[in-house]
């Protein structure tokens, strides 16, 4: 589930986490929205992604296409993110 600033994930044990998104972008070829996240808690450069509906469900990413494009959108919002911090 989505909203303003945060999405909340279930992890293997059942357990609610919450998470801070980063940001969010569509594949207007696909028609596809995504979500770009990562966990507040934890001190790492680690980023989670999935594909979320208008409802904002959140969706498997479907094949290694759409995770290669998904990493290559991820790459230049940190490349971005450098370059403002200059």
């Amino acid at each position: 589930m989505l909203d303003s600033n945060s999405l909340y994930v279930t992890d293997e044990l059942g357990n609610e986490k919450r998470m801070e998104i980063l940001f969010t972008f569509e594949d207007e070829e696909h028609g596809k929205k995504y979500v770009v996240f990562a966990d507040p808690d934890v001190e790492s450069e680690e980023v989670f992604a999935s594909a979320y509906d208008d409802a904002g469900n959140l969706l498997p990413v479907e094949s290694d296409e759409e995770w290669a494009m998904i990493e290559e959108v991820i790459l230049a919002f940190q490349e971005d993110e450098e370059a403002g911090d200059e």
